[in-house]
């Protein structure tokens, strides 16, 4: 018991009691601006939504591949294309969230988002037109990788821009609704991609025909073009967020000294869960059209795979909806540690069940235990590590901080990716038994990450980043550093007198 009290003491260490923030900093809360209740809700969409593009580029690959493995047996079976194709996205969201994590707290929430929709719009489209010198497949399927890294760093600027940008439009909300609004908008519609990207590859199969594959693979993913196209009004007329205008350190040198000092512990945490969660839920999501594959054998068609495909990734989609009220309900690190415990509960399940469920004749029954799988990952980890890494920072360094913790996400997807063929071939012939492996590894890391979250983060309010941005001023002023260069000019909060302050907590 000691051990996790020591933690837990770690986790809490940061916090500052709000009556001793307030002998420091009386701002306004965010939520006290005039604005209708669509202006309060549109850069929450704006922001957020662009999500929706990882989900599916993402997700539509693992159907891709699926046909070109078909299309092109020899040059796909020896080449490194396979892995490539899928994990080199990866790659580029870590490049694109260490860039864009940068720049929107540096420069603009605004334009990062923007610039972002820009780079998914432009490659999206290229990675469809795929071609290779001369008609040569291997060049093709180079080209492919290619486009689909220098895609990851369009999806990457999502994260630190979008997301951030996001949260801190929840700010302006009803108090007890604002973690639902930010999942709706980022987990729930990176879960929505994942569901439209299987179920798109179904039709698309069924209206081609099998004798065009060639056109089939290609028409899913420049589908790809359609969300990023649809948010370029909306981006456009974005304004910055409430939060960021009154606290960026935009115009300022970092204190980054302080800032490692007060939140090197929670981001390491922070960081861990989300490569954990990432880890697991890219790889069996990728990884789930070929199980299927698997299990219906190689003479069912390719439509049939598809659509129990379609089945696993709808389950996505109660399990984050749900979630989402959960998060609010409790709060998100309990909804996270109960989730990821029931998720671990689960994949046991399926491990020691394996043998018995995948065959054609029970593929429902391992449809199910499946999607159980995949959406208690995201009524825990999935829907609130996100809102945790984007409520546990200040606004001047919450696009740095956050990206930090998605790129170690994304470095988990890569690796996820990577070893979950691998995991399969180590079993050799031994079908089941590959088909456990991960599985096994899975859970076990869903437990450590349960124990991450109930010892080590800190209770997440509904009104988190208004106490966050506070005490960070608080413990800035403590350490001598001028907290007037803050903010963009004319959007400082007032400071307010002690009747104002007790009138509003009242």
């Amino acid at each position: 018991m000691a051990i996790t009290d020591m933690f837990r003491a770690r986790a809490l260490q940061p916090a500052v009691e709000k009556t001793e923030v307030l002998e420091h900093v009386r701002e306004t809360p965010v939520e006290i601006t005039t604005k209708t209740w669509w202006k309060r809700r549109a850069p929450v969409i704006a922001c957020g939504s662009g999500l929706f593009s990882d989900g599916y580029l993402n997700g539509v690959i693992g159907s891709v591949n699926t046909i070109l493995k078909k299309l092109y047996k020899q040059e796909y079976k020896h080449s490194s294309a396979q892995s490539n194709i899928t994990s080199l996205v990866f790659a580029g969201e870590v490049v694109g969230i260490i860039i864009f994590g940068y720049t929107s707290d540096r420069f603009s929430r605004k334009w990062s988002i923007f610039a972002s929709t820009v780079i998914l719009f432009i490659f999206a489209a290229l990675a469809a037109g795929s071609y290779g010198a001369h008609g040569s497949i291997n060049g093709m399927l180079s080209a492919l990788a290619a486009y689909r890294f220098l895609l990851g760093i369009g999806i990457g600027g999502e994260y630190p821009a979008g997301s951030v940008g996001c949260s801190e439009s929840t700010g302006e909300l009803e108090s007890g609704s604002r973690n639902r609004w930010f999942i709706w908008f980022t987990n729930l519609a990176i879960d929505a991609g994942f569901v439209v990207a299987a179920f798109v590859p179904m039709v698309v199969v069924l209206a081609t025909g099998e004798d065009h594959l060639r056109a089939a693979w290609r028409i899913m993913l420049g589908i790809g073009v359609i969300p990023p196209l649809s948010l370029f009004y909306m981006r456009w007329k974005l304004q910055e967020p409430e939060a960021f205008k009154r606290n960026t350190m935009a115009k300022c040198n970092t204190p980054w000294r302080l800032i490692m000092k007060k939140y090197w512990f929670r981001l390491l945490v922070v960081s861990t869960i989300w490569f954990i969660y990432d880890y697991s839920s890219y790889a069996f999501g990728t990884y789930s059209a070929p199980s299927v594959d698997n299990v219906l054998g190689a003479d069912a068609p390719l439509w049939k795979t598809f659509g129990w495909n379609t089945v696993i990734n709808l389950f996505y989609i109660p399990g984050a909806f749900a979630g989402s009220f959960v998060s609010d309900w409790i709060g998100p690190r309990k909804a996270l540690a109960y989730g990821v415990t029931a998720q671990a509960v689960v994949g046991f399940i399926m491990a020691g069940c394996y043998e018995k469920l995948a065959v054609p004749k029970n593929i429902g029954g391992f449809c199910v235990v499946y999607g159980i799988f995949l959406s208690l990952g995201e009524l825990g980890p999935g829907d609130n590590i996100g809102l945790i890494a984007s409520k546990t920072s200040a606004t001047a360094v919450r696009g740095r901080y956050y990206a930090v913790a998605a790129a170690f996400g994304k470095i988990g997807a890569f690796i996820g990716n990577y070893l979950y063929p691998i995991l399969v071939a180590d079993a050799g012939d031994n079908v089941v038994k590959g088909n456990q492996y991960p599985f096994w590894v899975a859970s076990s890391l869903c437990i450590l990450s349960a124990f991450l979250a109930f010892f080590c983060l800190p209770e997440i309010g509904q009104d988190t980043i208004d106490h966050e941005d506070a005490a960070f001023k608080s413990y800035l002023i403590e350490n001598d550093w001028d907290i007037s260069r803050m903010g963009l000019a004319g959007h400082q909060a007032p400071i307010r007198s002690d009747e104002e302050v007790s009138r509003q907590s009242s």
